[in-house]
C-alpha cells in the first residue's frame, strides 16, 4: 500500500469510527418520546429508531466493536504511511536516521491521536448530544444494519458481557431508559421554572408534585371540626343544616358518634311531603368507605373513585375512626380551592 493510499485510509476510517460513536451516543441520548409520535404516523426511521432503542445493548455492543476495529486499523494502516510521509521532510535536517525515525514516529501517532480523538470521537460526539432525536433517526437505519450482519459475532461479546455483569449481582439492560423519576422531573419543571422557559403561575405543578407525598392523615378532618346529623336524621333535619351551613354533604354519626354514611341534599328532594318528618329511608343513606391514615392520597383517590363515594372514613392502626377524608379536600391539593355550590359563604 502507498502512502497516500494510507492517507485515504486515514479518512476513511476517521469517518467510520465517528459513526460509530455518533450511533452510540444518539441510541442512549434520544428521547422515545419524541421518536413514538413519528413511528406511530409510519415513518420508516422512527420505527427502526425505536427497534435500536429498545435493543440498547446489541447497539452499544455493535459500536463498541466497531469503534474498536476502526481504532486499531487506524493505528496499523495509517501511522506507517504518515511516519513515511514525514521522513522525507526531516531527511532534510542532517539527523541520523535513528533519529529520523523515532522523531517521524512520534509525530505520526501525537497526528494520528489528535485526529483519532478530535474527528473521530468528539466532534461526533458532540453533534450526537446537540441533536440526539435528529442523529438516531438518521444514524439507526444503518446501525441496525451493521448490527444484523453481524448479529452472530455481537451476539457472543455480548452475552459474554452480560454474564461477567451478572456475576456481579447486577440485571443488564436491553432498553435505554426513557422515563423519569418523580423526583427528576421535578427538578426539571423547578429550573424551567427559574430560566423562564415554564410558567406555573397557579403552582398546579408544584401541587401535583407535593400531593405525591400526603397521606389520609394529612387532610382528613377530625369529626369534631364537621357538622354532623344523627343517624336517624329528617329531611327537615337535613334542610336546616342546608340552609344554615349550605353544605351539601352531612355525615351521620351513631350515638357513640361513630360515622355511619352520610347523606346528600339530592338524594331527599324528591320524598313525599309524610316524610319529611320521618328519618332519611336508609336506601338514600350513603355508605361510607373505610380508608386507612397512613395511605398515600393518590391511592386513596383511587379508592374512592372505584367506589363512586365522596366522603371516607379514616382510621388508624387499631381500626378507631380518626377522621373523615372529602373528596373535594383531595381534589383541592391538586386545583386549589373548590367550592361547594350550596355552601354559604360567610
Amino acid at each position: 500500500m502507498n502512502d497516500w493510499a494510507g492517507i485515504a485510509w486515514l479518512v476513511v476510517l476517521l469517518l467510520a469510527n465517528g459513526f460509530f460513536v455518533a450511533a452510540e451516543f444518539a441510541v442512549i441520548s434520544a428521547r422515545r418520546s419524541q421518536i413514538e409520535p413519528l413511528a406511530e404516523s409510519g415513518k420508516r426511521s422512527a420505527k427502526t429508531a425505536l427497534w435500536a432503542m429498545e435493543h440498547a445493548t446489541l447497539m452499544l455492543a455493535t459500536c463498541q466493536l466497531g469503534i474498536t476495529v476502526c481504532s486499531l486499523l487506524i493505528l496499523n494502516v495509517s501511522e506507517p504511511a504518515i511516519h513515511h510521509l514525514l521522513e522525507i521532510p526531516l531527511g532534510l535536517t542532517g539527523l541520523s536516521e535513528e533519529a529520523i525515525g523515532v522523531i517521524g514516529f512520534i509525530l505520526a501517532l501525537l497526528l494520528v491521536s489528535y485526529l483519532h480523538v478530535v474527528i473521530g470521537e468528539m466532534v461526533p460526539k458532540n453533534l450526537s448530544f446537540s441533536v440526539p432525536d435528529r442523529a438516531v433517526l438518521l444514524l439507526a437505519q444503518p446501525l441496525v444494519f451493521i448490527a444484523t450482519v453481524l448479529r452472530p459475532i455481537i451476539a457472543a461479546l455480548n452475552g459474554t458481557a452480560n454474564a461477567i455483569v451478572r456475576l456481579v449481582g447486577i440485571e443488564p439492560k436491553d432498553e435505554a431508559a426513557s422515563t423519569f423519576t418523580l423526583d427528576e422531573v421535578q427538578t426539571i419543571v423547578s429550573q424551567s421554572t427559574k430560566e423562564g422557559v415554564l410558567a406555573d403561575t397557579r403552582g398546579g405543578l408544584l401541587a401535583a408534585f407535593e400531593f405525591t407525598e400526603k397521606k389520609v392523615s394529612d387532610i382528613a378532618l377530625p369529626l369534631s371540626s364537621l357538622v354532623t346529623l344523627a343517624a336517624d336524621a329528617t329531611p327537615a333535619d337535613l334542610e336546616r343544616a342546608v340552609s344554615q351551613r349550605g353544605f351539601s354533604r352531612y355525615v351521620l354519626v351513631d350515638e357513640a358518634g361513630e360515622p355511619t354514611g352520610y347523606l346528600h341534599l339530592k338524594d331527599v328532594l324528591e320524598l313525599d311531603d309524610d316524610e319529611y318528618d320521618l328519618p332519611v329511608p336508609a336506601k338514600f343513606v350513603r355508605q361510607l368507605v373505610s380508608i386507612y391514615e397512613g395511605t398515600e392520597l393518590e391511592d386513596a383517590l383511587a379508592a374512592m373513585r372505584r367506589s363512586g363515594v365522596h366522603v371516607a372514613r379514616a382510621f388508624d392502626e387499631s381500626g378507631a375512626t380518626t377522621g373523615v377524608l372529602f373528596l373535594e379536600d383531595i381534589i383541592e391539593e391538586l386545583v386549589g380551592e373548590v367550592h361547594d355550590a350550596t355552601r354559604r359563604r360567610l
